[in-house]
């Protein structure tokens, strides 16, 4: 996990709320709370580096999968964790085409938490190793074609 990763959680629920505020920070995460569905927006709209999320499904001002739908529109880098009390494989597959990448039925384990945003972290530092990698192999072709262009014919 990359040092103090930021996890934003939404969840309108103040126990739910401060239970997972207080694992994830003795975990080593920074935390950004919000208490409804467009607090949860705002906040991942403001993020400029890569995070993790945990969004509640049933929430006001805007649901955990509506959510999802516009984080994709927008390209933003986060992995997505649908933490909800819907459960069954229609409410997974819903979640899951919404956007999410993954879903955790509550209660939840705490362990099983723990390893699903462990993955999340693996797969958004991978996406960033990639990026990465793009921008070098572009620098490349560019520098290529800079000196293509100044051999003598």
């Amino acid at each position: 996990m990359a040092a103090l990763r930021k996890v934003v959680i939404a969840e309108d629920d103040p126990a739910s709320r401060e239970i997972l505020t207080s694992l994830l920070g003795k975990w080593g995460y920074q935390v950004i709370v919000a208490a409804d569905g467009q607090e949860a927006m705002e906040a991942l709209r403001a993020q400029t580096e890569p995070v993790l999320a945990i969004l509640d499904w049933m929430m006001p001002g805007m649901e955990g999968p509506e959510i999802c739908r516009r984080v994709r529109e927008i390209s933003k880098s986060v992995y997505i964790l649908l933490l909800t009390a819907r459960a069954g494989k229609d409410r997974v597959v819903e979640g899951l085409r919404a956007g999410a990448d993954d879903y955790l039925s509550k209660p939840f384990d705490k362990d099983e938490l723990r390893a699903r945003l462990s993955v999340g972290g693996r797969i958004l530092d991978l996406q960033a190793t990639l990026k990465a990698r793009v921008a070098e192999l572009e620098a490349t072709q560019n520098e290529n074609r800079e000196l293509k262009l100044q051999l003598p014919l």
